[in-house]
Order: structure tokens, then C-alpha cells, then sequence
């Protein structure tokens, strides 16, 4: 990391939010700390001049101004999943006053074509508002806006996993069960010039994993402050996250989000990787979804999801929880192909997964696909987590699939007698 003997008292870190700035800055040269592309650590020392300082100020005052006392009107961030299934695109637009709920704003459209959605001649998409989120870098009356894509003649298109799994939460058979999910997204930070973790040196390794899980310290915990900015920029938008901590793997993190019930839980995981993404954009890292960024005895990223229905929760649950886990083992394959691209080089049944050809279950085992807690099996009623996802999944298929697997998917009695037997399982 670079470092810079500077005069005392003329040392600003130029970061955005920032406070930092002497209310009497000396006459002439400034020393300051800007963030660039090219610094390691996100940062660059360099002399401002007086009319460069003042730009940055200036520009500063801009983006904390709050509009709030001079107009109604609000500016609506409008998202949604770009072509690849996983990158996020957006744009924003005024709206004439603040609003509460999604129906109150129009639908937009934007060009597919620039998206891999649609062909250049007939590009059009157009944008459905479905959820709305307060905005944690325009503050006031600001959105995020959660949408949906569809054609001109309303039709979703093929990256549209939303509708579909709407369809599903709206059965009146699993609206009934109340299924709740609590997601947890784990993520890898990478130095953006080098594509290597935070806090590994460049080209070489760290010492192996063992003293980075849950870790304190400079030498075992690298972007704290990152995941810290994104735990509150979530809060203040309203997205339930619950928690957050430093994984195995070191310059891996994980947070959660739940419980969410139904298509919330979706929404709410897209609202959380869209303000990641913008976090990291402005801290210089790269925030990366890949479920293995690093071969060899690192562990890899999940999205390991817990679920529950409303029967799991009561008294007797754990038999329905069983029953649940019967007919997961029955699409096992049906499960693996829609949870995310790239899991084969994470689950290879070693740094706490299954291998991704087997279907398990167990108490308290990591190493399966399927963990119920030691507590669910106290009680006799709680919830499953299934590990299989990777970290990269689509949130609105794997909480619909599970969903529809155990509620709505009924199995032949042989087909269910066989699966019984072979998971030792009393349903």
C-alpha cells in the first residue's frame, strides 16, 4: 500500500459522505486521498489544488443535497435482471410525488437489445414496478424499484424467473402454508484490477483457512467496513436483513435476509445484491456471485436457503418436515439444474458440501444437502435448510421450487415407498 508523508493538518480522505475536511484548510497545496482505479487499496494520494478541492466539494454538496424542501417530485430507481440472469441493470426517472405501493407507478421500457433480452428489431421490454424499497444513496422520498420484464404484448420474458414464481405463492394451497424462507448470501470481494480476493497478496496466497471465520483483525478480517455499509444501507431500505458475518474463506463474507415469506424473499435478495453492487462500485472492489472464485482447499459460495411451511412450525412438524425432504430427494436433479451456474466446482462433497450427484440429509451435518437443526429436532417442528444452492442463484426459482416440491408435488406411493428406504426416513 502506498503510504505519503504529509505536512499535519492537510491530510482529507476525499470519500463520499465524508466529513473529513478541516473547516480552515491551510492557503495553497492540499494533500488528499481520492479513491482511483489503479490503487490496491481503493485509495490515491495526491496534491489537490485549491480549485480541485472546491470542485469535489461542490460536487459533494450535490449528491447530500436533499430536495425534500423544494419539490414533491422523486426520483424512482428503477431495476431489474439483465440478460445473463444474474447481472443487474437499472435507470431512473421522476416521479411527480412520493408513492407507497408499486401500483402507483407507471410502467417504463428499455432497450433489450443492450441487455441480451431482446433483438435489435423489436427491442422493447418493458419494466413492471412489482416492489418498492427507500433509496440509501438519495435519501428523502427516493425508491429503488424492484421490477419485472415482459414484452409489449405482456408476455415475461425467458430471464423473468419473477412471474412464475408468483404464480406458485399465489396457490391457494401454498398461500395457506404461509412458507417462509431466510436466504443466506454468501459473496466473495475481489480487487478489481488483479480479480484476486481482498486482503490475499497479489498472485500469492494467505495461510489456510481456520482463522478467518467470524475473525477480528487486520491480518483475518478484510472488508469489514464494506459489509457494514451494506448491513445499514439495508436496514434503511426497508429489506429484511438479519445478520451478517466474515466466512471461511477469507475476503468472503455472508449476510441474511429473512424471514421473507413468499415472493418477498425474492424481491428482498435482489434488493440487496443491487445496493451491494452500487457499495462496492463506490468502495473500487468487485463484488463477485461465482460459487468457487478460487480452485484448490477454499471453500466455495452458497446460498444456502432455509424454509419452512406453516405445518413444519406447529406441533408434529418434524414429520412433515421429513415428508418435505422425501420429495426434494425425488427431484434432486430437477433441484441442482435450477440452483445456480457453476456448482458443480463447489459441491464436490468436501469443504462443508455434498457432492452435487448425491442427495443427504441429516441433523446438524453440514456435509449433506439437505441440514435440519439440532433445535427442529428438540421441538419436533422448525425448518430445513437446504445447502445446494449456489451463491449465484435465481432467489425467485429456488424459494418457488421449494415450494412447489413440497406442497404442491405429489410423488407415486412406489416412487415415495423406494425414497423412504433409501433415506431411512419414517413418513
Amino acid at each position: 500500500m502506498a503510504q505519503a508523508v504529509v505536512p499535519a493538518m492537510q491530510c482529507w480522505v476525499g470519500v463520499r459522505g465524508s466529513s473529513a475536511v478541516p473547516a480552515r484548510q491551510p492557503a495553497g497545496r492540499v494533500w488528499g486521498v481520492r479513491r482511483t482505479a489503479r490503487a490496491t487499496s481503493g485509495f490515491k494520494v495526491l496534491a489537490l489544488g485549491p480549485e480541485t478541492t472546491g470542485v469535489i466539494q461542490r460536487m459533494q454538496q450535490l449528491l447530500d443535497m436533499d430536495t425534500t424542501p423544494f419539490t414533491d417530485k422523486i426520483i424512482a430507481e428503477y431495476i431489474w435482471v439483465g440478460g445473463s440472469g444474474i447481472d443487474l441493470r437499472s435507470k431512473s426517472r421522476t416521479i411527480s410525488k412520493p408513492v407507497e405501493d408499486p401500483s402507483e407507478l407507471p410502467k417504463w421500457n428499455y432497450d433489450g437489445s443492450s441487455t441480451g433480452q431482446a433483438p435489435g428489431e423489436d427491442s422493447e421490454v418493458i419494466l413492471y414496478p412489482q416492489a418498492i424499497f427507500k433509496d440509501p444513496f438519495r435519501g428523502g422520498n427516493n425508491i429503488l424499484v424492484i421490477c419485472d420484464t415482459y414484452t409489449p404484448q405482456g408476455e415475461p420474458i425467458p430471464t423473468n424467473k419473477r412471474h412464475m414464481a408468483a404464480q406458485i405463492f399465489s396457490d391457494p394451497k401454498v398461500t395457506a402454508q404461509v412458507p417462509w424462507f431466510g436466504i443466506e448470501q454468501e459473496y466473495t470481494l475481489m480487487q478489481r484490477d488483479v480479480n484476486w480476493p481482498l486482503g490475499w497478496p497479489v498472485g500469492g496466497y494467505p495461510g489456510p483457512q481456520g482463522p478467518y471465520y467470524c475473525a477480528v483483525g487486520s491480518d483475518k478480517s478484510f472488508g469489514r467496513d464494506i459489509s457494514d455499509a451494506h448491513y445499514k444501507a439495508c436496514l434503511y431500505a426497508g429489506i429484511e436483513i438479519s445478520g451478517t458475518n466474515g466466512e471461511v474463506m477469507p475476503g468472503q463474507w455472508e449476510y441474511q435476509v429473512g424471514p421473507s415469506v413468499g415472493i418477498d424473499a425474492g424481491d428482498h435478495i435482489w434488493a440487496s445484491r443491487y445496493i451491494f453492487e452500487r457499495i462496492t462500485e463506490q468502495a473500487g472492489v468487485v463484488l463477485t456471485l461465482d460459487p468457487k472464485p478460487i480452485q484448490g482447499d477454499w471453500n466455495g459460495a452458497g446460498c444456502h436457503t432455509n424454509y419452512s411451511t406453516l405445518s413444519m412450525r406447529e406441533d408434529g412438524g418434524f414429520d412433515v418436515i421429513k415428508k418435505a425432504i422425501l420429495n426434494l430427494s425425488l427431484r434432486h436433479d430437477l433441484h441442482i439444474a435450477a440452483y445456480g451456474e457453476g456448482n458443480e466446482r463447489r459441491l464436490t462433497g468436501l469443504h462443508e458440501t455434498a457432492s452435487i450427484s448425491d442427495f443427504s440429509w441429516g441433523v446438524a451435518n453440514r456435509g449433506c444437502s439437505i441440514r435440519v437443526g439440532r433445535e427442529t429436532e428438540a421441538k419436533g417442528k422448525g425448518y430445513l435448510e437446504d445447502r445446494r444452492p449456489a451463491s449465484n442463484m435465481d432467489p425467485y426459482t429456488v424459494t418457488a421450487l421449494l415450494a412447489e416440491t413440497t406442497i404442491l408435488w405429489e410423488p407415486t406411493l412406489e416412487a415415495e415407498a423406494l425414497a423412504a428406504k433409501k433415506l431411512a426416513l419414517k413418513v
